[in-house]
């Protein structure tokens, strides 16, 4: 499985990352599953942002209502963890549906992929190789 993103969008998510550091940062993806062309970040409302990270509902609500009439698809999310492991957690695949969306994880300068699912590591992301565009 591969998905293609632009090297600005990686950018911006890792200065997002580096910017909210020691807390977790996070936003969404837009695009395709097969290509991310754009992203946002969004404020982490998390009790605990050192160690979590959820989503702004109005945030999310926000880009859905704007899906819904036309605006670009959501695809996916983003978050750091600043511990510096870019693999899921359990708590991730807890939070995670297994609707199809691509996760990026940025730990560092380091990006990883996954798709949710019903399989693979802690039973819900699937690696996703991410190959990047200008």
């Amino acid at each position: 499985m591969r998905a293609h993103i632009s090297s600005c969008v990686i950018e911006i998510i890792r200065a997002a990352a580096k910017a909210a550091h020691p807390n977790e940062a996070c936003g969404l993806l837009f695009g395709t599953f097969e290509a991310v062309t754009g992203c946002e970040t969004v404020r982490n409302v998390a009790h605990n942002r050192a160690v979590r990270f959820e989503l702004d509902p109005a945030a999310l609500f926000a880009a859905l209502r704007a899906e819904r009439a036309g605006g670009p698809h959501l695809s996916g999310y983003w978050h750091s963890h600043p511990s510096g492991d870019d693999l899921p957690s359990i708590t991730d695949a807890a939070m995670a549906d297994p609707d199809g969306k691509l996760w990026l994880i940025v730990a560092g300068e380091t990006v990883s992929a996954w798709r949710t699912g019903d399989a693979g590591l802690h039973g819900r992301f699937a690696h996703v190789a991410l190959v990047l565009t200008d």
